[in-house]
């Protein structure tokens, strides 16, 4: 030997990554228990939220399609969505007219016309005053409509005019406007946006 010695090294009496110690085989347990129950847990829960979602007649009323081919230029029409009366006017040269003109009045609510129509003849508004939640007139012929031809609210005194907007009285607010969409041009459906 040439004064080297050589060592040769000792086995582990482990092999790597294979601790087997009682402490790691209890996390183990501890985080498959854990799991377990939080799975059954979810799934013995979710009956009572599923039961939470509406049901199939309150879905129906989620969207509503409205025939348009039979209402003539200036007849107004009334439907029910989500139990609010939506007005829905077929609006003469005359009204779009006036409204586009009032585009640059001063308004306590400020919308242009062509912001509150998907098409100029058609104006879909929730016919909810935006005061006190009273419900105008100016939906029948002959009805009290305003001096912008639009609707008058009788219990506080709000005018709006053509296009929905506040013109006058205590309102705050233009009627607001419901989600809908042209299915076909005589075809509308409430519920569903743009």
């Amino acid at each position: 030997m040439n004064g080297r010695q050589t060592m040769k090294a000792k086995p582990s009496p482990h092999p790597p990554f294979a601790d087997t110690s009682p402490m790691r085989r209890r996390d183990f347990l501890f985080v498959a228990t854990g799991t377990a129950a939080a799975v059954g847990a979810a799934l013995a829960s979710w009956p009572f939220i599923d039961q939470m979602n509406p049901s199939a007649d309150v879905r129906a009323f989620a969207v509503v399609d409205v025939d348009l081919a039979p209402v003539a230029v200036g007849q107004r029409i009334t439907v029910k969505w989500q139990g609010k009366p939506i007005f829905i006017a077929h609006r003469t040269a005359e009204e779009i007219a006036r409204a586009e003109r009032d585009d640059t009045a001063q308004l306590r609510d400020p919308a242009r016309d062509d912001e509150r129509v998907q098409r100029k003849e058609w104006l879909v508004v929730i016919g909810i005053c935006t005061h006190l939640g009273c419900v105008p007139q100016g939906q029948r012929p002959g009805s009290l409509r305003g001096e912008w031809g639009g609707w008058f609210c009788s219990c506080h005194g709000s005018v709006y005019d053509t296009a929905g907007r506040i013109r006058k009285g205590p309102a705050p607010k233009n009627l607001y406007l419901p989600p809908y969409r042209f299915v076909t041009p005589t075809h509308l459906r409430l519920g569903e946006e743009a």
